[in-house]
């Protein structure tokens, strides 16, 4: 089975924000936004909700990343091994 490495602390994200220049911070699955409950629910079944059609089948966790100095918001595809 494979895990995603920032999810499960194997890694840690080195990415800057394309409009400031700023420390984007991991602020964890995109998916985990969508409700109270999303996440608590079966990750395989939610990535068929967070906006990338083959992340399921490509082993990929999109993660959302936040700069505190300009306050943007970006995704991060992240590769599962």
């Amino acid at each position: 089975m494979r895990a995603c490495p920032l999810c499960n602390g194997f890694q840690q994200l080195h990415k800057y924000c394309s409009k400031c220049g700023g420390i984007l911070l991991d602020a964890g699955k995109i998916t985990d936004y969508l409700d109270d409950y999303s996440a608590y629910m079966e990750m395989d079944l939610m990535k068929f909700l967070d906006g990338k059609r083959d992340s399921l089948k490509n082993h990929q966790c999109i993660h959302l990343l936040y700069c505190s100095q300009c306050h943007e918001e970006e995704h991060a595809i992240i590769q599962e091994t």
